[in-house]
């Protein structure tokens, strides 16, 4: 009868803690009268919370005596009131909202305009797309030629925590009020799957999104006069509902596991009164223990090879180690130190971060810090986001020296060192001369992927691809991911996926269908860096390709095109951005050079012991989702036979004048397995260089 009661009165209503908590605003909102009647309350509320639970005693008493809406009016208090219960990831005192936040929770009262990552209407104002339909929240809304990604992170409800930070900045209750009934609105037209999971609205990752969202929520709206006893009652009848989904629909493997097992952690140890907070609690617990041996590789890099799930990983295992710390009397002895397996993973991020970093962000021509591969989003990591978490690492892991130094801007601690640096499981190599802005740095992607590489996959069909940063530009930007998957053809995905428009060889300008990235060498010698990788990305053709550092100021790349295939084989490169003064690609000579106005420019030019030909191309380069910009690219195309080992010798100089550099290269010996030997010339300069492998 009680939930009969209850259905009838249809409402749908929402909690978490921080030891700041004032005691004079946790006793809430004073009492705005007598009860309302009992029916008003999720009578499953009385079903989920542990009654014993310390505190709760007058809770149990009222519902003992059949007085619900006291009842859930007593826990309601008690929340308000605890303060042994913390989130770090949040402070009631010092809470802060940003202009971002300020436009995200003004603009979802503006006709239900949701902020979702990297989606805008129009991107300059940052005004997100408008989900209002006839006055009703279209909830299956996606902007035209928009890729799954939008639908997915819309479940995520992005705006929900920057709305209740300015919430609780201001105070002006018209932005719990839009939380509440946008929330309302969200569970009455999503209602959870009967069984299973589906691939939007209740996905495993949406909904530990929303869980951990929700642990915030809860603490920066308590103690509104909105967070009525009625909708506290739905509310954590609602988020028990999220919890127990992770728990019954683990994902199979990935990233998304440590997501999942995040938010049960933080279900479990946030809200200690539920009856199945130990179960979440050690579920996560657990998950994350087998994830962070499993997820890492050897030499430190994330199984998904993409710098922005790295990153995040190892934010997601920081953020849960803080909680356990916080909260040491909930999670007991329960293993909590991840550290141990994180070390080399922070170390990825260092010697992934190009130079400019420790520059003024104003100061810098090139306003991304990480290298493009496979599905990195270059725009989340800003010199300051990227900061962040060297602060954390430091703080993880303060007898790294190296760690301190990027902490502080290279003001304390010790410089990384300049030598090769190769991590061999992945397959990403580092050459570079220092590490300020003046620097240069090559890097180079050869990954290792079991099996094919799917259109969905994070990585992409690039083995020996390469970024070159010199003096604040990158000359090679990587093509980046533009799209995620649609329902459509996915045509814009799959363009950025090409192998050709990436820096490095095809066959007949097809996708390479393996990428099982294999590291020859890594060494110094002498005056010269050397690295030497090859990928079988064909049947009938192996690709190796040499890069030399030449007195830690210009490159020479050796690429061989091993194998009994026939055809054309392609030397692919694909140029920075500028105009057609800029950036030229010369087809008589097999190169291209820059004319920048800064005196900051480079030369290109392939050589080989066999015809070559060159054809330009119109590229294409990626940094954000769902915005592209044209660049210059170009194929040296040899054609090969059966027996026959395509070679090319390419240099790639460094010059103020780079239009008028004199070059040339010969190989001084023949194509063999164990090694490679030439000599280039440079403005009447001979090197000779070689490598045995």
């Amino acid at each position: 009868m009680k939930y009969f009661i209850y259905a009838l009165i249809t409402l749908t209503l929402f909690s978490s803690c921080n030891k700041e908590s004032i005691r004079k605003s946790a006793a809430g909102p004073k009492d705005s009268g007598s009860a309302k009647p009992d029916g008003v309350i999720n009578p499953k509320l009385f079903e989920l919370i542990n009654l014993n639970y310390p505190g709760l005693e007058k809770a149990k008493v009222l519902y003992e005596s059949d007085k619900q809406y006291e009842a859930a009016k007593a826990i309601l208090e008690y929340y308000r009131m605890r303060t042994h219960v913390v989130n770090p990831n949040i402070s009631l005192i010092n809470t802060s909202a940003t202009e971002d936040d300020k436009l995200k929770a003004d603009y979802a009262l503006d006709n239900y305009r949701f902020f979702v990552n990297n989606y805008y209407e129009d991107m300059a104002k940052k005004m997100p797309y408008s989900l209002n339909d006839a006055g009703k929240i279209n909830w299956s809304f996606a902007p035209k030629g928009a890729d799954d990604e939008y639908q997915k992170q819309l479940h995520r409800h992005q705006w929900f925590v920057p709305q209740a930070k300015v919430y609780r900045t201001l105070k002006d209750e018209k932005y719990i009020q839009s939380w509440i009934n946008v929330y309302k609105d969200w569970l009455a037209t999503n209602p959870m799957p009967a069984t299973g999971t589906n691939t939007t609205t209740w996905w495993q990752l949406q909904v530990a999104e929303r869980v951990v969202g929700q642990t915030q929520l809860f603490d920066y709206y308590k103690n509104s006069v909105n967070f009525t006893p009625e909708w506290f009652s739905e509310f954590m009848v609602r988020f028990a509902e999220h919890a127990d989904f992770l728990v019954k629909y683990p994902y199979p493997d990935g990233n998304i596991l440590i997501s999942q097992g995040s938010a049960l952690a933080y279900a479990g140890v946030l809200f200690p009164e539920f009856k199945k907070a130990p179960e979440w609690m050690n579920t996560g617990f657990e998950t994350l223990s087998t994830e962070v041996q499993k997820q890492f590789l050897n030499d430190g890099m994330h199984i998904e090879l993409d710098l922005s799930y790295h990153i995040g990983a190892i934010a997601d295992f920081y953020e849960i180690m803080k909680l356990a710390e916080a909260n040491r009397q909930i999670v007991g002895n329960i293993g909590t130190n991840f550290s141990q397996y994180l070390h080399k993973a922070a170390q990825v991020v260092m010697h992934f971060t190009y130079p400019h970093y420790f520059a003024s962000s104003s100061s810098s021509l090139y306003p991304y810090y990480v290298p493009g591969f496979n599905d990195t989003r270059q725009t989340s990591w800003t010199r300051s986001v990227l900061n962040r978490n060297f602060v954390r690492y430091n703080e993880m892991f303060p007898e790294d020296s190296e760690l301190l130094y990027m902490a502080t801007y290279g003001k304390q601690g010790t410089m990384p060192s300049s030598a090769p640096k190769a991590f061999t499981t992945s397959g990403y190599y580092m050459l570079r001369n220092g590490w300020d802005k003046s620097s240069t740095l090559m890097v180079l992607s050869n990954n290792y992927t079991d099996g094919t590489i799917p259109v969905w996959s994070h990585n992409q069909p690039d083995n020996g691809t390469f970024e070159l940063y010199h003096k604040g530009r990158n000359f090679f930007p990587d093509a980046g991911v533009y799209a995620y998957m649609s329902d459509g053809d996915n045509s814009g995905r799959i363009w950025y996926r090409q192998t050709k428009v990436h820096n490095t060889m095809t066959l007949g300008g097809s996708n390479i269908t393996s990428g099982k990235g294999r590291s020859l060498l890594a060494t110094s010698n002498g005056q010269t860096d050397i690295i030497a990788t090859e990928n079988n990305g064909y049947t009938n053709l192996k690709h190796r390709r040499y890069a030399f550092f030449v007195n830690k100021t210009f490159f020479v790349l050796v690429d061989e095109g091993i194998g009994s295939a026939t055809g054309t084989v392609n030397l692919n490169f694909n140029l920075c951005e500028g105009s057609d003064n800029e950036v030229s690609v010369v087809t008589d000579k097999n190169g291209a050079y820059t004319s920048f106005a800064d005196g900051n420019n480079m030369a290109i030019r392939t050589f080989s012991d066999a015809a070559i030909s060159t054809v330009p191309f119109n590229g294409k380069v990626s940094y954000t989702l769902n915005v592209e910009a044209p660049r210059k690219s170009y194929a040296v195309n040899m054609t090969k036979g059966t027996s026959q080992t395509a070679r090319y010798i390419t240099i790639i100089y460094p010059s103020s004048q780079a239009a008028s550099v004199q070059m040339s290269a010969v190989f001084t010996q023949p194509f063999q397995e164990t090694g490679v030997a030439l000599e280039v010339t440079i403005d009447g300069v001979k090197y000779n260089l070689n490598c045995n492998l």
